[in-house]
């Protein structure tokens, strides 16, 4: 027995040694401090990093044993820091954090932006009918319902019928909103044809942001009557808290209407600009290919900010939640997964 803890002490050194260039693992914890909003950027960009959607199911199952290996102090020597902290990469962009169960690759963070990309082309696209505004809308909500369901805090579970009540309420405010906002553009007989295009434009936002708070609370409600599971500083399960619940909400309703506001906002400044360059006039085939690069850039960089605001392992102070919870450990704060 105590040549097996002597190899196992060693292994766990020889991984905290071998990769000078990166810091000393912990299981389960951030590579990135996330008490600055910089640490949370960066531990954010490997969350999405879209690399991990051609992770193989073998090389999955290779990095759930190393981090099993680690825990259980059976690590064989040689093991880098580097090569455990790609290890809980690729099993923290696959693997619910509660459940470990794999999430579908179009729900995702890592597939946000490749799958949402062309949502959002669609949604800026000028000239838009009747029937395109509800598809886009519709199509944007669906697939936010699903990111949002996929990515939720699931230590309580959660009934299909929310699931259904939460998505027909985001795709009918987003669409609603949509709809009446073009509607009311259209009848404003002051505007140029050309400031008319150019609002339109911006009419995806509000209606976008309004419906993502719905979603969230919606396609959450369960959290907020069930409440949440809140650990100690050592991981143990203190109690389910439904004050808890309702911060983790706030916060992800928070990163929702900052998400789109780059997305919405920027290319359609953008593209007016690009519109009156003689590249474009002359070659207008071009403009949505231009246009498909605008929204991916701007995608690129509103995905990692706003969900950056906050750590998903929020902490917050006992006093501030349920008297039971506060008197069920001695810890000051504890923690809970606020979803994504």
């Amino acid at each position: 027995m105590a040549d097996t803890a002597t190899t196992a002490s060693a292994a766990a050194a020889s991984a905290a040694s071998a990769s000078s260039d990166a810091p000393p693992f912990q299981l389960g914890k951030p590579r990135f401090q996330q008490t600055s909003f910089y640490g949370r950027f960066r531990h954010f960009l490997d969350i999405i990093d879209p690399r991990t959607l051609f992770v193989t199911e073998r090389r999955l199952r290779e990095a759930v044993q190393l981090l099993e290996d680690y825990k259980h102090g059976t690590l064989r020597p040689g093991v880098t820091n580097e090569q455990l902290w790609s290890a809980q990469k690729i099993k923290q962009a696959i693997l619910h954090p509660d459940t470990n169960e794999k999430i579908f690759m179009p729900f995702r963070m890592s597939g946000y932006i490749p799958f949402g990309t062309p949502i959002v082309v669609g949604l800026l696209l000028p000239n838009q009918t009747l029937a395109s505004t509800v598809f886009w809308q519709w199509l944007n909500q669906s697939h936010n319902a699903c990111v949002n369901y996929a990515n939720r805090n699931a230590t309580k579970p959660s009934p299909a019928s929310k699931f259904i009540q939460g998505y027909l309420g985001a795709v009918i405010s987003a669409v609603s909103i949509a709809v009446g906002l073009n509607v009311l553009v259209q009848k404003a007989n002051k505007f140029t044809p050309a400031t008319r295009l150019l609002i339109q434009r911006f009419v995806p936002f509000p209606a976008v942001a309004s419906a993502n708070i719905c979603n969230v609370v919606l396609m959450r409600y369960g959290e907020l009557e069930e409440g949440i599971d809140v650990l100690d500083s050592d991981g143990n399960l203190v109690g389910s808290s439904k004050i808890a619940a309702r911060h983790a909400l706030l916060e992800t309703a928070l990163t929702r209407v900052v998400l789109p506001m780059p997305i919405l906002v920027l290319p359609p400044i953008v593209m007016s600009m690009l519109e009156k360059t003689a590249l474009l006039q002359a070659r207008p085939r071009l403009l949505l290919p231009v246009q498909s690069l605008v929204c991916l850039a701007a995608f690129g960089l509103a995905l990692p900010l706003a969900i950056s605001l906050f750590p998903q392992m929020s902490e917050i102070e006992t006093t501030q939640l349920e008297p039971e919870i506060a008197q069920a450990t001695s810890s000051r704060t504890v923690v809970y997964n606020k979803g994504l």
